[in-house]
């Protein structure tokens, strides 16, 4: 596997690292788990990183010199790309012939050095976008920054290039065959999964006191990387027009944020926090740093509701977690969280990112007991169909199919 900008060993939530991190490191150890043993290569980012990680049993992480360690931001990272790629190959040379069956790149700046390795070594290249600029550019959050053309053009060359496209939803498949004229035989979709084990029901009153959180509280969770895209203000804002409807809820309503800046959001990390001062939300907003992923945990399970208000979302990690908690989730109607998030039965999901749309689903849940006892139950249905095993198997496939699809290739 490629990751080149971000490392599935970084703590999610902050930085370029989100749920993309979460989907390398486990889909590889799913892989590993079912026989097949993994490498992943990713840029180093610090002098302290060991060049060899085994992060587990049967996947290794390999930290590529490649620029300087800190200071590039992803927009430079195409510059580095010769260097990473010739990194990448020098450590396959170092193999037995046929060290390597596939390569799955994540991203498009992984799938330029993907395409280089597949032509190299003869192996099916097999790629997930995970988010696709033509897409974000579509519906850009307010005050957010376009996509370049350098990223499109880069992503336009990686789906003529892969094997295989894998794509987390059926509409991100055709998002790929209608905005990037991917050919239709060679999409795959495959869903992401969620780790049922760590994504359970807890006692709420036991995680609430462990958090510092009332018992009796209404507990509104965003969760993940603070940037435009991931839409925290809108919930901000639609707290606080159902305050204003409902100024009683002042009392026992709290809105942990739970992340750190991310993309553009770096440019105004401070920007949430005063947002939530001009809308007289002190007391009631808490800001809390990225958390582990245990801990993450906790956090969905002691939310009365967990909101995902992005623009986009190719699948909804988040989602799909909080849902595993038992935990109903008010999401946009976008992207992946269409699929993830069943309307009516797991969650809400609301058409647009206006205030007073937004509050009217808040409350729904929150003035419906019946409603969200529902929807409780229908959240742990849902997040039942998605687990990494599933990918694993799935994915097995499909790097099988890229093989068959490589070889008739070469005999045309």
């Amino acid at each position: 596997m490629i990751s080149l900008h971000t490392s599935p060993l970084d703590q999610p939530g902050t930085g370029d690292a989100g749920g993309m991190n979460v989907y390398v490191i486990e889909l590889a150890r799913r892989l590993a788990a079912q026989g097949t043993e993994v490498d992943i290569f990713t840029r180093a980012t610090s002098s302290r990183l060991e060049p060899v990680v085994e992060a587990h049993d049967g996947v290794t992480v390999r930290h590529i010199h490649a620029g300087p360690f800190e200071g590039l931001t992803k927009a430079e990272l195409p510059g580095q790309l010769c260097v990473f790629a010739r990194e990448v190959l020098r450590t396959e040379a170092a193999q037995p012939a046929g060290h390597y069956d596939a390569v799955h790149s994540h991203y498009w700046l992984s799938g330029q050095v993907g395409a280089l390795a597949r032509d190299r070594w003869g192996v099916p290249l097999v790629h997930s976008m995970h988010t696709m600029a033509k897409v974000k550019n579509e519906a850009l959050a307010e005050g957010d920054t376009p996509e370049p053309a350098a990223r499109v053009i880069g992503e336009e060359q990686v789906v003529q290039a892969a094997d295989l496209l894998i794509a987390n939803t059926d509409l991100e498949a055709k998002q790929l065959i209608n905005l990037y004229d991917a050919d239709a035989g060679r999409v795959e979709v495959v869903h992401p999964g969620v780790d049922l084990t760590r994504f359970r029901p807890l006692e709420r009153d036991v995680v609430r006191r462990e958090l510092g959180l009332p018992l009796d509280a209404d507990v509104l969770l965003f969760a993940g990387r603070i940037q435009p895209l991931k839409g925290p203000d809108v919930l901000l804002r639609a707290v606080a027009e159902l305050l204003r409807r409902r100024p009683g809820l002042r009392e026992r309503l709290v809105v942990p944020v739970v992340g750190g800046p991310s993309g553009s959001g770096l440019e105004h990390p401070d920007a949430l926090a005063t947002l939530a001062d001009e809308l007289g939300l002190d007391g009631v907003v808490r800001f809390v740093p990225p958390v582990a992923q245990d801990d993450l945990a906790r956090w969905y399970a002691a939310a009365t509701l967990v909101a995902v208000p992005s623009y986009n979302e190719s699948f909804g990690l988040v989602a799909a977690e909080a849902q595993a908690a038992g935990t109903p989730v008010v999401a946009a109607a976008v992207g992946g969280l269409t699929t993830v998030v069943s309307h009516g039965h797991s969650g809400l999901l609301v058409d647009g990112h206006e205030a007073g749309a937004w509050a009217d689903a808040l409350d729904q849940v929150l003035s419906d007991p019946d409603l969200a006892r529902r929807l409780r139950a229908g959240a742990l249905l849902q997040a039942s169909g998605f687990s990494w095993e599933a990918t694993a198997q799935a994915m097995l496939a499909g790097y099988e199919r890229a093989r068959s699809l490589m070889k008739q290739e070469v005999l045309a």
